[in-house]
């Protein structure tokens, strides 16, 4: 570590910087849930009929 090192939280407008500066972007949205949740849909709609066509 340096001689001159300065602790920031010791100096009061660095430290008012920090608590007044804007909050960072949001993270992008969650993506949908639907293509998930039809897929799931269709594969137990599929398997439902191979059952069905296999024990028919």
């Amino acid at each position: 570590m340096a001689e001159n090192y300065t602790d920031p939280s010791g100096n009061t407008a660095q430290f008012r910087a920090f608590v007044e500066s804007p909050e960072p972007a949001a993270a992008a949205p969650a993506p949908s849930r639907l293509p998930l949740i039809a897929g799931i849909g269709v594969a137990v709609v599929v398997i439902a009929l191979v059952a069905w066509l296999a024990l028919g």
